[in-house]
């Protein structure tokens, strides 16, 4: 549990939560506190030059922020949108400052408690994803559910950190 160590302080009180939602029909979750909203699709603009995984940017009460696709940093397809399909917009620090970045979810579920004690670091093979875009597994019943390292991601995925910083600070 090395990387389940560094969550939030509610995690080491022996759960977390989260809100969970669907990638290319795996179940992934946030950590509920990163979680502003979840929006229903909303049109979005395109970004000539960004890194595919950030490539476009939508409107969010009045801001610009960019919307990111989990299922390109982690080597799927890019999924079709079906009315299912939503944004989770989160807060994430990028380079130490608090930005809004929209996540495109396939379905959204539920916001739920995770036991720490059904949690373990990602195998080092058998995976087809990168390990290290991955803080925890937990299992849920017979169900696998991914935490995905947002920090990693964004730094590896992002391009230049600076693809999804000057896009959040207009």
């Amino acid at each position: 549990m090395g990387e389940v160590a560094n969550m939030t302080a509610e995690a080491q009180a022996g759960a977390l939560q989260v809100l969970t939602f669907d990638l290319h029909g795996e179940t992934f979750a946030l950590e509920a506190g990163l979680v502003q909203e979840v929006l229903d699709l909303t049109p979005e603009t395109g970004v000539p030059g960004a890194a595919p995984f950030v490539a476009a940017v939508i409107n969010f009460r009045g801001r610009v922020i960019p919307l990111a696709d989990l299922r390109l940093a982690f080597g799927l397809e890019r999924g079709e949108t079906t009315l299912d399909s939503r944004i989770v917009v989160i807060e994430h620090n990028l380079d130490g400052e608090p930005a809004l970045i929209g996540l495109r979810a396939d379905k959204v579920h539920e916001v739920t408690s995770i036991e720490i004690a059904d949690t373990e670091d990602a195998p080092r093979v058998g995976l087809r994803w990168r390990t290290d875009f991955i803080r925890c597994l937990a299992r849920r019943g017979d169900d696998l559910i991914v935490v995905p390292d947002l920090e990693q991601i964004f730094e590896t995925r992002g391009g230049a950190r600076g693809a999804v910083v000057h896009l959040t600070q207009s």
